[in-house]
């Protein structure tokens, strides 16, 4: 499947060069709301490329590098270098390409776990990992026995649009340029070019920009390093 692509409205002060808020629909919101549901170690590999700031790049490479004679024999250090959003949410735009939520997974158990061999009618353990060979806390033996794990996912497009994501799709969105959220009104609109002290309306440029993965990954960084993500992102400031 192509990476999605998604469309967002942004009102710019083209004196003062500042993004002053964007209009979008719930794709948008619903993308910026999943980003919050990624583990550290999946922003660290998305970024690295994005020369990303700080230390924690080093410190991913350091487990990279990591010799697996070093690593407890219940421990992976894919769960560390390749962990995934525990979210199950349908619907969300697959704006990053290398970290796509698969709609399957694999868990594993003990060969004594309940459902299993002779438990397979009851008995036995209700321990389960999604790494491979982790220790049962039971009996001590190997999680090697998979059960295969299928989340929900809409069953049409429509039912995306009605019930998938985090927020309705009944209004348009505001997004400010620190990147809150807040359903839209002309009220609110309003209000915000009074707070922004804009005068001159002539000076005020709407810009329709469509959001892919690479425009995705200078949001994420600029997330994480300045308040004015929506200007630096699209006006490079």
């Amino acid at each position: 499947m192509a990476p999605s692509k998604v469309r967002v409205k942004l009102l710019i002060d083209t004196k003062g060069r500042k993004v002053l808020f964007a209009e979008a629909g719930k794709d948008f919101v619903d993308f910026l709301f999943y980003l919050l549901s990624l583990p550290l170690g999946s922003v660290v590999k998305l970024l690295r490329e994005e020369s990303m700031c700080g230390c924690l790049s080093n410190l991913y490479e350091s487990i990279e590098n990591l010799n697996e004679a070093y690593v407890q024999e219940n421990q992976n250090k894919k769960s560390v270098l390749n962990p995934t959003s525990q979210l199950r949410v349908s619907g969300i735009p697959l704006l990053l390409t290398d970290h796509r939520e698969s709609t399957t997974g694999e868990f594993y158990t003990c060969p004594n776990s309940r459902g299993v061999g002779p438990n397979f009618h009851g008995g036995g353990h209700n321990y389960m990992s999604d790494v491979k060979n982790m220790t049962c806390p039971s009996c001590q033996a190997k999680m090697t026995s998979v059960w295969s794990y299928v989340s929900p996912t809409a069953a049409s497009a429509g039912t995306v649009a009605e019930g998938g994501g985090f927020v309705k799709g009944v209004v348009t969105y505001m997004i400010m340029d620190n990147l809150e959220v807040t359903p839209m009104s002309t009220i609110s609109s309003l209000t915000l070019l009074n707070k922004f002290k804009v005068k001159d309306v002539g000076a005020l440029e709407e810009k329709v920009v469509h959001l892919g993965a690479d425009e995705v990954l200078k949001l994420l960084k600029a997330s994480l390093e300045c308040k004015t993500v929506l200007t630096t992102v699209f006006l490079g400031n």
